[in-house]
This record gives C-alpha cells, sequence and structure tokens, in this order.
C-alpha cells in the first residue's frame, strides 16, 4: 500500500493498493499539492485530474499522460517526463529547470510564467502552446511550435537548430546567442 502525501501539510491525498505507482491511473483525481517526487510515474494517467502544485522534482515520468490537467504551480526540477503527454494542461508558472522533456507533447499547452531554463525538449511538439515563458539554454532542436506564442519568452541561448516556428508569435522576444541553423522562422524562411 503507498501513501500520496501532500507536499507541505503530510496529509494522505490517496492510497494505490500496490508496490509501485507505475502505469496507475489517476484520471480526474484530486491531488493538489501532492508530494510525487523521486517517484516511478512511468505510463501514469493524470487526465483531467487536479495538480495543482505538486511536486515532481527528480521523478521518472516516460510516457505520462496529463491532458486537459489542472497543472499550475507545479514543479518538475531534473524530473525525466520523455514522451509524455500535456496536451491543453496547464502548467502556468510551474518550474522544469533541468528537466528532460524530449519527444513530450505540450499541443495547446499554457505555460506563461513557467521557467524552463535548460530543459531538454528536443522533438517535442509544442504547437499552439502560451510559451511565453523563460526557456534560457533550452534546447529545443526539430521542436514543433507551430502557431505557439513566445510574446516576451526569454530564448537567450536556446538551440533551435531544425525547429519549426512557422506563424509563432515573437514580439519581443529575447533571442541572444540562439543557434538557429535549419530552422524555419514565424513567416516559412
Amino acid at each position: 500500500m503507498l501513501e500520496i502525501k501532500h507536499r507541505e501539510s503530510g496529509e494522505v491525498l490517496e492510497q494505490v493498493d500496490a508496490d509501485s505507482l507505475r502505469g496507475h491511473s489517476f484520471a480526474g483525481h484530486r491531488l493538489r499539492g501532492a508530494d510525487l517526487s523521486r517517484q516511478d510515474l512511468t505510463d501514469c494517467d493524470f487526465s483531467n485530474a487536479d495538480l495543482r502544485e505538486c511536486d515532481f522534482r527528480e521523478a521518472r515520468g516516460e510516457g505520462a499522460t496529463f491532458k486537459s490537467a489542472a497543472m499550475s504551480g507545479c514543479l518538475f526540477h531534473r524530473s525525466d517526463f520523455s514522451r509524455a503527454d500535456f496536451t491543453d494542461a496547464v502548467l502556468e508558472g510551474s518550474q522544469f529547470c533541468d528537466a528532460r522533456l524530449e519527444g513530450a507533447v505540450f499541443r495547446y499547452a499554457k505555460l506563461a510564467n513557467s521557467d524552463l531554463s535548460g530543459v531538454d525538449l528536443s522533438g517535442a511538439d509544442l504547437t499552439v502552446a502560451d510559451l511565453r515563458a523563460n526557456l534560457n539554454d533550452a534546447n529545443l532542436s526539430r521542436v514543433d511550435m507551430r502557431g505557439a506564442d513566445l510574446t516576451g519568452a526569454n530564448l537567450t541561448g536556446a538551440d533551435l537548430t531544425m525547429a519549426n516556428m512557422f506563424d509563432a508569435k515573437l514580439a519581443e522576444t529575447k533571442m541572444a546567442r540562439v543557434k538557429m541553423t535549419g530552422a524555419i522562422g514565424p513567416h516559412g524562411q
């Protein structure tokens, strides 16, 4: 039996009758403020769940699903959510510093005011996402950012090699020391 506790109060939010959380479904569950740090969340389903202010630091969640989840203010430092699906998730004000998110899907996700500095988003799908965030030194190579909103974002030192930014909004975006070899710009060039 595993207990999922609140990260600050220690209150038990949910009990899982298993040896691991791997592959478990939490779809539609209310886990606001849960401490899921250092857990194996590989292939878990968190679709439509309330995960606001959860701690996912150093967790493994390859292939996890977070479709339409409420996730504002989450912590993902040094976690691995490669190939995870965050389609239409609300992640405003979350912190992903140095996280691995290769091949993840953030289609229509809202990441405004989030810190994605140093993340590896290579090959990720960020189409029509709200990326008005800090992407300082992020690996955005081969990323699909068609129609994304990067207004005022910080892309200083980011690697946009082979990225597709067609129709992306880049007004007031900071782009010093950016690598853009083979990238498609907002106007298709």
